[in-house]
Order: C-alpha cells, then sequence, then structure tokens
C-alpha cells in the first residue's frame, strides 16, 4: 500500500464526509420544520467538518488494514456494522431539547448510509 493511494482515498471520504455531513444537516432541517433550525446547523457545522476530515483519516487506516489483510469480500457489512456502531448510540443519546423519532431515524439512518458509501469508495481505491 502506498501513501499515494492512502492520501487519495483518505482525500476522496473526506469530501464525500462534508458532503454527507451537510446533506444530513439539510435533511435534518427539512424533517424537523422548525424555525431557526438552519442557524442552529450552521454553527455546528464548521465544528462537524474538522472532525469528518479526522475521521475520515481513520476509517481510510482501518480500510486500509482490512483490504490489506483480511480480502475485500464482504466490505459492505463491515461498513454497514462499523457505521451502526459508531452512529446508533449518538443518536440515542437524550439531547437538551428531545428530539422527534423521525428526525433521530432519518439522521442515524443518512449516517449509516455514509459510512457504507465510504467503504465503497474505499473499497475501489483500496481493494
Amino acid at each position: 500500500m502506498t501513501l499515494t493511494r492512502l492520501v487519495l482515498a483518505w482525500l476522496l471520504v473526506a469530501a464525500w464526509f462534508m458532503i454527507a455531513t451537510y446533506g444530513t444537516a439539510v435533511l435534518i432541517a427539512q424533517v424537523s420544520q422548525q424555525p431557526g433550525q438552519g442557524s442552529r446547523w450552521a454553527g455546528l457545522l464548521l465544528v462537524l467538518l474538522r472532525w469528518r476530515i479526522v475521521e475520515a483519516g481513520l476509517l481510510t487506516l482501518f480500510a486500509s488494514l482490512w483490504f490489506d489483510s483480511l480480502g475485500s469480500g464482504g466490505w459492505w457489512l463491515l461498513f454497514l456494522l462499523l457505521g451502526a456502531l459508531v452512529t446508533i448510540p449518538t443518536w440515542l443519546q437524550p439531547g437538551p431539547e428531545s428530539r422527534p423519532r423521525l428526525v433521530a431515524l432519518c439522521g442515524a439512518g443518512a449516517d449509516i448510509a455514509r459510512y457504507v458509501v465510504a467503504g465503497a469508495i474505499l473499497a475501489w481505491r483500496l481493494g
């Protein structure tokens, strides 16, 4: 595994995570249909985008271990389970304001889909 392949895969996944994070914010704002929801997400979006870059790097290193040692079979199930493991606990936590169940479900589904698509990108670049 060359460093160039890892960096390229990381950049692609980081770009995908940024697009998906923005799309999730828009989706949640539309589903919740609450006034002022967009201004709430605007402040959090910059912080989330910074963490998405770090998250993409860690996921790329994890995928590199998977594709270089265990092979490429079943990558979709691995990233589906990893996405569920990472996102479901954060969406099930009660927040200061209670989220409607539909908003939590849409957010968790979008985050899990974000991981599965990232797995597809990494399978394409590293597999």
